[in-house]
């Protein structure tokens, strides 16, 4: 019987919290054209100028949250690896990353020196941008060109409205909304809306929309911030919260572009402001906690909600290396469709 192996794919990590490691890490996210979306010399400039002073202090944000073991999205990332391993009894479960190591390429040299012909490529991005989905399966494919791999490469399409992926959030927040609480926030990560105007062929289609509800399918296809929206709708129907009990809003951003709204910081000023003690806050958009959530949310966040008026945020884990998100995770990556 033909092996079907399982290539988990996220975002990646420097290799250590030391400023080169995190420069080289940073020049490597940043020159990719799926991320700034600027012709090579411009881009070439613009982030040499910005690895002038971001490379220490990215060092010092990774040096916060830094775990013993490693990066914790890399730990985490390698944990899921083997919860997910007794549901897929089809081949070999891989990990790669996008920028860094583990990398997708050696992964898939890995495989393909196995024997393997066939391999779902699970991108670990329940909403689509081609800053995340697109560059990952791009890689891919040119690491299939280069060394000439015969591989049939099944993708997994973006599960943000997946039942499976919705009850997982749904089950593992719900220890939290068993105590006292005033308010659930739901940062997603940010995007240029550029990189949404270039996809979506509606212009009319509005981006500052409060509800999914109404968005063509079409759209939907490829419009981040919809996706973004329609899973914070079901989750919130599927754990029962009452509207004004939560909201969404969008982190992360960088330069001078400007980003899908509303902003996790205002947020958390207006919430903070608004007589909000104890708040929740979930990253449904990542599925393993990094910088973003532990440092940005978990002591930025935390700090700025203090300061508005707030008495304590806690951060709600992403999904992880939990059993149900990995036993979620196998059924999605089953029902992938045909080779690309």
């Amino acid at each position: 019987m033909t092996q079907n192996a399982l290539l988990l794919v996220n975002l990646g990590s420097p290799a250590s919290t030391q400023v080169e490691d995190v420069r080289r890490y940073l020049d490597q996210f940043l020159m990719d054209p799926y991320v700034i979306d600027l012709p090579w010399p411009i881009r070439r400039l613009l982030v040499s100028l910005v690895l002038r002073k971001r490379p220490e202090e990215s060092a010092h944000a990774y040096a916060s949250i830094w775990w013993e073991e490693g990066s914790p999205l890399i730990v985490l990332s390698r944990r899921l690896q083997e919860a997910v391993r007794p549901f897929w009894p089809h081949g070999p479960v891989e990990l790669g990353m996008r920028y860094g190591e583990p990398s997708i390429e050696k992964a898939l040299l890995r495989l393909s020196q196995q024997g393997i012909t066939q391999v779902t490529f699970a991108p670990l991005y329940p909403q689509f941008a081609d800053s995340t989905t697109t560059t990952a399966i791009e890689e891919a494919r040119r690491v299939m060109r280069e060394h000439n791999l015969k591989l049939e490469l099944k993708v997994l399409p973006p599960f943000y409205a997946e039942p499976e992926y919705r009850q997982a959030l749904v089950d593992s927040v719900k220890p939290y909304l068993e105590q006292p609480y005033d308010h659930l926030l739901l940062s997603f990560h940010g995007l240029p809306e550029s990189h949404i105007r270039k996809l979506v062929k509606d212009k009319s289609h509005d981006l500052t929309a409060s509800s999914s509800r109404g968005v063509h399918e079409d759209v939907m296809a490829v419009c981040y911030r919809s996706q973004c929206l329609r899973t914070a709708e079901d989750f919130a129907a599927g754990a029962g919260l009452q509207d004004g009990r939560w909201s969404v809003s969008f982190q992360s951003r960088l330069g001078r572009n400007k980003w899908i709204e509303p902003y996790t910081e205002a947020q958390l000023d207006k919430l903070g402001k608004q007589g909000v003690k104890r708040l929740l806050v979930m990253c449904p958009a990542f599925v393993a906690d990094c910088i973003e959530t532990l440092e940005e949310i978990g002591q930025r966040g935390n700090e700025q909600f203090r300061a508005a008026g707030g008495d304590e945020l806690v951060l709600v884990p992403c999904l992880n290396d939990q059993e149900l998100w990995a036993r979620a995770l196998a059924k999605l990556c089953e029902r992938t469709p045909a080779a690309v």
